[in-house]
């Protein structure tokens, strides 16, 4: 038999720092919408990404629907993931970190889309040398048309914003702010913002009823009014004010609705629930 030669030792390929590149605390609806753009854009795998919840049947469905991993352990995704996000209810977040807190490793970026919750409270339940990007984004990052404003906390790096952004462009448009006080007026308006919108189509498919219109149609014109004038606002290169004045002819129809809004106190209604939303969105942050 030929003699044995001792050869080389193997190389071993090092394993990586992480098993995964993204993991969720929380596995909502924002939580699925961000899954679905991650992987979409090509930014990480199905395999790269694993989700924690509390409720098992959310678990099966994220697994099932979405192919990713799934814990109910969030100290183990904690550990586990180089980028960990927040996509928790305000009212829980305490209890949350304090289950993260033992698994938390100088690597991991922690992104939190927790509404109102400041980075500081968060750096003070994760640890206080915690890298934290806090975002504020809104529900129609469902449908990739989301709009989500992130700021950076105390040891944050600026490659740290730059792929919270990334992340984010996904599921819409993205920009950071450097004052985190902002964060509050964000949350009030293009936080809680679609829910106007939502409240406005209502008021003028009822409106439209009353004037006898039948459901279905008064459905349809005011679906396809708001989507138009959504395209004409980001795209007609105007002022909402030109914009709303080419529409409004002297002694017309348009002229007459404005004037019973004026007269309703519209404006100041719509600018009052924004500024009344910050203010909540503040006193959640307080805990």
């Amino acid at each position: 038999m030929p003699r044995k030669t001792a050869g080389r030792p193997t190389k071993r390929r090092p394993r990586p720092a992480t098993p995964y590149a993204i993991g969720f605390i929380g596995g909502g609806n924002m939580a699925t919408a961000m899954i679905k753009g991650f992987v979409a854009a090509g930014l990480c795998t199905p395999a790269q990404i694993v989700a924690s919840d509390v409720d098992a049947a959310k678990r099966t469905t994220l697994q099932r629907a979405l192919k990713v991993n799934v814990s109910a352990d969030n100290a183990a995704v904690t550990r586990d993931a180089a980028v960990v996000i927040l996509a928790v209810k305000p009212q829980i977040i305490d209890t949350v970190l304090a289950e993260m807190r033992s698994a938390v490793r100088a690597r991991t970026l922690f992104v939190s889309i927790a509404a109102g919750v400041p980075t500081e409270r968060l750096e003070r339940g994760l640890g206080d040398r915690a890298r934290v990007v806090r975002v504020m984004p809104n529900t129609p990052a469902l449908l990739g048309k989301g709009m989500a404003v992130a700021v950076c906390g105390r040891h944050a790096r600026p490659a740290d914003e730059r792929l919270v952004l990334k992340l984010f462009r996904t599921v819409g448009r993205a920009r950071g702010v450097r004052d985190e006080r902002l964060l509050d007026a964000v949350t009030g308006l293009s936080g809680s913002g679609p829910a106007y919108v939502y409240l406005f189509a209502e008021a003028l498919i009822a409106g439209g009823v009353a004037a006898g219109l039948a459901p279905e149609v008064a459905t349809d014109l005011t679906l396809q009014t708001i989507t138009g004038a959504a395209a004409m606002l980001q795209e007609a290169g105007e002022t909402p004010e030109r914009l709303r004045a080419m529409v409004t002819s002297p002694g017309g129809t348009t002229l007459a609705g404005l004037t019973e809004l004026e007269r309703r106190g519209f404006v100041d209604a719509v600018a009052a629930c924004v500024v009344v939303a910050t203010r909540r969105a503040v006193e959640l942050g307080q805990g």
